[in-house]
C-alpha cells in the first residue's frame, strides 16, 4: 500500500503539464493535492531488453522532448514503465490472451518494474529519476488469472496488472516503492517539486 503522502499547494507561476494518459499516473499526482493539464505524449518509443534503465529513459526523454515543443511555459512531467522479466522488457499486452500469458509467465517468479521520470520547469533542461521495484509473484492457477482478468482492466498497465487493483490475487511480496510499481514513484516526484520551489507542503494525508 501507498506510504503517506503530503498534500503539495502548486505555488509555480507555471501550470503542470503530465505527458501521459495513465489514469494511475493521474491519480497518484491527485494523491498530492495536485491539479494538472493532461496532454497525450507522441514519441517513438524503443525496447531493449539488454539495457531496461537505457530504454525507460530513452522513452521518457522523448516523450518529454514531444511535450516541451508543444507546452514551452509549463513545468513538464512524462514518464515511461516497463517490466524486466526472463531478460525481456514486457509493456502492455495486445488482448487478453496475450494478458493471460503473461500471467501464467509470472506464476512463482519475480521481476523487475523500471520507472523514469523526466522533469523539467520551463526554459531548462529535464532532470531524469529511475526507480525499480521488485515484484514476487503467487503460483498462479488458471482459475486465479481468469479471475483476475475479469476483475481488472489489464490491456493499458505494462506486464497486464495493476498492485493496486486485486493485486493480492497475484502477488506474493514487493521491493522497494509500491507507487513505481503503479507507475510512477510519487515520492521522487514530491521531492523535486519540493526542492525546485514549485510546490509547497502543507500537511500529511
Amino acid at each position: 500500500m501507498l506510504p503517506p503522502l503530503p498534500t503539495l499547494h502548486w505555488i509555480s507561476p507555471s501550470p503542470l503539464v503530465v505527458g501521459s494518459v495513465s489514469p494511475r499516473r493521474h491519480a497518484l499526482l491527485r494523491r498530492l493535492g495536485l491539479t494538472f493539464e493532461v496532454l497525450p505524449a507522441d514519441a517513438h518509443e524503443i525496447h531493449d531488453g539488454n539495457d531496461p534503465v537505457g530504454t525507460v529513459v530513452h522513452n521518457a526523454l522523448a516523450k518529454h522532448a514531444a511535450c516541451r515543443s508543444l507546452r514551452p511555459a509549463a513545468c513538464l512531467l512524462t514518464a515511461d514503465t516497463l517490466v524486466l522479466f526472463a531478460g525481456r522488457l514486457i509493456g502492455k499486452p495486445r488482448d487478453l490472451v496475450e494478458a493471460a500469458e503473461f500471467l501464467r509467465d509470472f506464476s512463482g517468479r519475480t521481476q523487475t518494474v523500471y520507472t523514469a521520470v523526466a522533469l523539467s520547469l520551463p526554459g531548462t533542461d529535464p532532470d531524469i529519476r529511475v526507480e525499480a521495484s521488485a515484484v514476487h509473484f503467487r503460483p498462479l492457477d488458471e482459475a486465479t488469472i481468469q479471475t483476475y482478468l475479469q476483475r481488472t482492466r489489464p490491456l493499458d498497465r505494462a506486464g497486464a496488472y495493476d498492485i493496486d487493483e486485486n493485486g493480492d490475487l497475484l502477488i506474493a511480496g514487493f521491493g522497494g516503492s509500491y507507487a513505481n510499481i503503479m507507475g510512477l514513484p510519487i515520492e521522487t516526484v514530491a521531492d523535486w517539486f519540493l526542492a525546485r520551489g514549485v510546490g509547497k507542503k502543507a500537511e500529511a494525508v
